[in-house]
């Protein structure tokens, strides 16, 4: 249901309370006070059969018996009572209840399962149960039993946990902290994380939204709710559980590196959220964003008065991967001639010991102007000839003097012995305070990381090669003969078979059921000289190390013959009841400076197939360099993914050791995400090692999982993928009204330049009329909107002449976060009018929108655009005046089940 009945959750007219009690500890009781003390400005009625008034205030006994209909209703009540509450108090109008109560059990015949009955089909909104309540301060609405009410400001806080957004709003209240909204889920029986980014991510008063989250129900809602608030506005999450191991049945390397937290930090980083991992880590952020915007790059400079605890910051900036900003020239020859002999003439700024306001004030003037820096970290360090707040008032009258003329640069500010007028003067001026330098540089990375998150969220990627092509029926025919044989993995000539069909090499394994076969097979590749690998070949022994179960190296018939009779005997002496089914033999892949890592597709429990990438060898788990993406993936992410680990290092060139091919393990990573949205029946798959140097990759071992797929997302698409895949099932040929063929697709990321050459063929007056204003200029960040979706809740596709491949036009809709509103825009090139291009676009998108599920389309098209409105009109779009602006007309198309 989505933000359906949000706003009667944090803004509603009335509010009623069920089942306070006279008791100084009811929960009941306590909303209420905080109600009434407030100002909540609308009716606010009391429930309660066994009591005529609670605190001075009337009660009635029954909710229809209020004399209003409340919008809001706070529930308190015994656990078997809540959905006969919640029943009754739908039925007189309320949109939205508050369910207080603990204990309400899960399941079938549970009380839950009983109030979510009576509230879903009357479309009642449920917050909780078991939750701490509402806040929303610019409302005066305290529907909670929060200790304290927080002052009004813009910072939305979603918990999952009543006490810790208990904690964070005590925290945040010495500090002046406001908040736009603060929501404790408890239960989330009804209302959750994804409802409450898409509402906050368009709530006039949220600036940043903080959560606090222990787990997520439905990944594919929480990552495109996620991602949507994140293009928009920072979005800073702190989640326990960080050291879970992976499940105990996890067989493979890959299986095992890829823990339940990792996959969750590679959905952060996918959705673009600033992840810490503390509470005094969340308090930072809070610090920080509640302040300053956003920085435009990462460049810090320092001004302190102690050197000392400057370069301890300019440490700590380094570890977190900021960059010491340099002083210029111009900088330096100003502070020359206001400071004495001896300041630092470098980065930290350091002022002497007595630096006094004036000194402040010169020093954040000089690095205000510089360019050359990103941010500025005034400090102050307590001293006898110090005045702590004349330094703050300089800071202040700096800033001041700076935004009258229009120019700001965030400033952070650290003010060690914490005295108390200095930090008020400071924070009354917007400045954030942290109590140690390590705290204000962990703040401004907040800045850093964010903007980066942002970054990466506009990027496109580059073109895949035109030789990415993959036969994938002849894989998926692979696996189905494994399911239909009742495998559960491959057989190694079926695993060298599927990667073949990706274009992924593997070196050739032969299998042998004895020693007298491995000879026998072994024998043409020790000709000249050759070398060969002989390894155990079992169904039952995922690592083959486990048991001793490889030789490498080995260059004649005797010492192939020893190797395999040796680990046939080790393997049944060590797995009694193991399945051996003899030895596989292998050539050796002899590339000294070749690197070793592992890459492969695991299956998380809530997100799915995630690709795993890391130091390889035997020693995986021990190391445990890896960094793990959603798919599907495009080579930037693969690059991103390859460059967040150690090994990454380690594929650069050095020494005598050339650059290894990353392009081509990128693809590899690539091909991957790719098997995993064309077979979701693949559960593992383990390559490792997998060598890579500067003549590309090459698989040596594969391990492969399959297993019958199992629906793990709600809704259309890829039934295993967090991350809708590109939906290649809406491409489509076309013939346009003048015979030419054109090619439909749905939009991908890499379509930047194509969408650049289409614009340039598109008519001022054009863009005028789709844009509703004159156009003139297309940024990276515009183009990167258009062509990076959510395929979740947006499509767009475009129409491909086949011939020449260019672009001749576009229809794009976005579905509202509650799926029951599709909006639309169309564009075709300016000189391709009257080529039918629109009228096909504009059929292929009424088709998306049923797909979605959607019940309307609608857009706006100015009173002006006869050929829109004309097309619109006989593809049975009503067509009405905009009653807000003469200029616009409203059309609407009904797309539900009853058109």
């Amino acid at each position: 249901m989505s933000t359906y009945g949000l706003q009667s959750v944090f803004a509603p007219a009335s509010v009623a309370v069920v089942g306070a009690s006279p008791r100084e500890r009811s929960l009941g009781r306590l909303v209420l006070r905080q109600l009434r003390e407030g100002g909540f400005a609308g009716p606010v009625g009391l429930v309660n059969p066994h009591y005529r008034e609670i605190d001075g205030m009337a009660a009635a006994s029954r909710i229809d018996a209020l004399g209003f209909a409340p919008e809001l209703v706070v529930i308190a009540a015994p656990p078997q009572d809540v959905a006969s509450v919640a029943a009754a108090a739908a039925d007189i109008g309320a949109r939205a209840a508050i369910v207080l109560t603990r204990d309400m059990g899960v399941g079938a015949g549970s009380h839950n399962a009983a109030l979510e009955g009576v509230a879903r089909p009357r479309g009642l909104r449920i917050v909780g149960p078991n939750c701490l309540g509402v806040i929303a301060p610019h409302a005066n609405l305290f529907a909670s039993f929060a200790a304290h009410r927080p002052v009004a400001g813009d910072l939305a806080l979603i918990s999952q946990s009543g006490a810790v957004a208990a904690g964070v709003l005590e925290w945040a209240r010495p500090r002046g902290i406001g908040f736009s909204a603060v929501a404790a889920l408890g239960d989330a029986l009804d209302v959750d994380f994804a409802d409450l980014l898409d509402h906050f991510a368009v709530d006039r008063h949220t600036r940043a939204i903080l959560l606090y989250l222990e787990h997520v129900r439905d990944a594919r809602k929480f990552l495109s709710a996620a991602r949507a608030a994140a293009r928009g506005k920072p979005v800073v999450v702190v989640k326990p559980g960080r050291h879970v191991r992976a499940p105990a049945d996890a067989q493979t390397h890959i299986a095992r590196l890829a823990t339940p937290d990792a996959a969750y930090d590679a959905a952060f980083r996918r959705a673009g959220l600033l992840r810490v991992h503390a509470l005094d880590e969340l308090f930072a952020a809070a610090e920080t964003l509640s302040h300053l915007g956003s920085v435009p790059g990462k460049r810090l400079a320092v001004l302190t008065n102690g050197a000392g605890t400057g370069m301890l910051a300019l440490d700590r900036l380094v570890d977190l991967g900021g960059v010491p900003a340099m002083l210029s020239q111009a900088t330096v020859e100003t502070l020359d001639r206001t400071y004495p002999r001896g300041w630092s003439r470098r980065n930290p700024v350091d002022m002497l010991g007595d630096a006094d306001g004036e000194r402040y004030f010169a020093g954040m003037q000089a690095l205000l102007a510089d360019p050359d820096n990103d941010a500025v970290l005034a400090m102050h360090v307590p001293t006898a000839l110090s005045q702590p707040q004349d330094a703050a008032s300089a800071v202040v009258r700096t800033l001041e003097a700076r935004a009258a003329s229009g120019a700001r640069k965030p400033t952070l500010a650290v003010w060690m012995g914490g005295d108390a007028q200095a930090l008020s003067t400071l924070n009354d001026a917007g400045v954030p305070t942290y109590a140690t330098e390590a705290e204000a540089v962990r703040g401004f990375m907040y800045l850093v990381r964010h903007r980066e998150a942002q970054q990466a969220l506009m990027e496109t990627p580059p073109s895949l090669p035109q030789d990415f092509v993959v036969d994938s029926d002849a894989a998926q025919a692979v696996v189905a003969d494994a399911l239909a044989a009742g495998q559960e993995w491959l057989e190694p000539e079926a695993v060298a078979r599927l990667l073949a069909a990706y274009g992924i090499a593997f070196a050739p394994s032969l299998p042998a059921r004895d020693a007298d076969e491995a000879v026998r097979i072994a024998a043409p590749l020790l000709e000249d000289g050759g070398m060969v690998a002989v390894k155990l070949l079992s169904p039952d022994i995922v690592h083959k190390s486990d048991v001793d179960g490889v030789r490498l190296n080995l260059g004649s018939a005797e010492s192939v013959r020893a190797a395999a009779e040796d680990i046939v005997h080790r393997a049944h002496a060590h797995r009694p009841g193991a399945r051996i089914d003899g030895v596989l033999v292998q050539p050796m892949v002899l590339r000294p400076k070749a690197r070793e890592v592992i890459a492969g597709i695991a299956d998380d429990a809530t997100f799915g197939p995630v690709v795993v990438f890391g130091r390889g060898g035997t020693a995986v788990e021990v190391i445990d360099d890896k960094a793990l993406a959603l798919p599907p993936l495009d080579l930037r992410l693969a690059k991103e993914l390859i460059g967040r680990t150690r090994v990454s290092r380690v594929l650069k060139a050095y020494r005598d050791v050339p650059a290894a091919d990353g392009d081509a393990l990128a693809l590899l990573l690539v091909k991957l995400a790719q098997l995993a949205a064309d077979i979701p029946a693949v559960r593992e798959l383990d390559i490792n090692p997998l060598l890579v140097d500067a003549d590309g990759v090459v698989a040596l071992d594969a391990r492969v999982a399959v297993a019958p797929s199992r629906q793990l997302h709600r809704g259309r698409g890829h039934p295993r993928f967090a991350i809708l895949p590109y939906p290649k099932e809406w491409e489509r040929s076309i013939t346009l009204a003048d015979g030419r063929e054109a090619f439909v697709r749905p939009v991908r990321p890499e379509d930047d330049a194509m969408f650049r050459a289409f614009f340039a063929r598109v008519s001022a007056e054009d863009l005028r009329l789709r844009f509703f204003r004159a156009v003139r200029d297309f940024s990276h960040d515009f183009i990167a909107r258009l062509v990076q979706l959510d395929y979740a809740r947006s499509m767009a596709l475009v129409a491909i002449d086949a011939a020449s491949g260019e672009m001749l036009g576009a229809v794009r809709l976005l579905a509202d976060a509650n799926f029951d509103r599709g909006e639309y825009g169309i564009m075709v090139r300016s000189d391709l009018k009257g080529a039918g291009i629109g009228w096909r676009l504009m059929e292929a998108m009424i088709e998306v929108a049923h797909w979605l599920g959607l019940n309307l389309i609608e857009g706006q098209v100015l009173r002006e655009n006869s050929t829109m409105l004309s097309m619109c009109r006989h593809l049975g779009f009503t067509v009405v005046p905009d009653p807000e602006d003469a200029t616009v007309m409203l059309v609407t198309l009904p797309v539900g089940e009853g058109r």
